[in-house]
């Protein structure tokens, strides 16, 4: 994970102190360190950053004051001579709170504590849209696009160019080729048994030595295919 971050502190060397820190973190990428607040006021409200190392007394604007009017609000780890501010700054829930002089040891700390911050905020998210994953697939049939319920395939074959999704009240030929499908259905409940043949897990009923049967239908399992689909049910297995 690559977090982008911005400086914000009017004393050169602790802006140069904290440049070279970041720099030194690989998943760190410095957008840019400002010496004048206003200016950096400007770049947050059009480019938001991850990480915001922030001054608190500064002669144009506090960094306190800074926070209260920006919008966005990014993870900021507060810098300062004062340990006095630290109070206002958590009210304000800021990430983290540096003392000056900062030490690298320190600065890697708190890195560390908003990264972890930031991964727990967005894990959230990801698993929502692993959810929201459809549960379907369009394919065509002639001159019309035919929805097609996962749940509801039992298994698909492959003629060319040229599939034949069965399902247990039809059948739908779609001119597509075999990998392309087999890219749309999830990994985890469909699987190749052969150049030919893709089969829902949860419909098969029988497994032979090298045939699956679903229903009445009887199915090869190809030898490119044998290996993986061996190993496949043996995990399944209850021993």
């Amino acid at each position: 994970m690559k977090l982008n971050c911005a400086i914000i502190d009017d004393e050169p060397l602790a802006r140069n102190l904290l440049s070279d820190y970041v720099a030194k973190v690989p998943t760190l990428n410095l957008v840019q360190a400002f010496g004048n607040p206003l200016e950096a006021l400007e770049l947050l409200r059009t480019q938001p950053v991850d990480i915001l190392f922030l001054d608190v007394q500064m002669p144009q604007l506090t960094g306190t004051s800074l926070l209260k009017i920006l919008q966005h609000k990014p993870m900021v780890i507060l810098t300062t001579a004062y340990s006095e501010y630290a109070l206002e700054g958590y009210e304000l829930d800021v990430a983290d709170y540096l003392l000056k002089p900062v030490t690298f040891e320190r600065f890697l700390k708190a890195v560390d504590k908003v990264t972890q911050r930031i991964i727990a905020e967005t894990r959230p998210v990801v698993q929502a849209e692993a959810k929201a994953t459809p549960d379907f697939v369009f394919v065509k049939d002639g001159t019309k696009s035919v929805k097609v319920m996962l749940n509801e395939i039992l298994y698909v074959e492959g003629l060319k160019d040229y599939v034949t999704i069965h399902t247990p009240t039809q059948k739908i030929v779609t001119l597509q080729r075999m990998k392309a499908l087999e890219e749309q259905l999830p990994a985890d409940r469909f699987i190749r048994i052969h150049n030919s043949y893709i089969v829902a897990v949860k419909a098969i009923d029988v497994v032979h030595k090298s045939e699956v049967q679903i229903g009445q239908s009887v199915l090869p399992v190809g030898d490119t295919y044998r290996k993986s689909f061996k190993d496949f049910i043996e995990k399944r297995q209850i021993q």
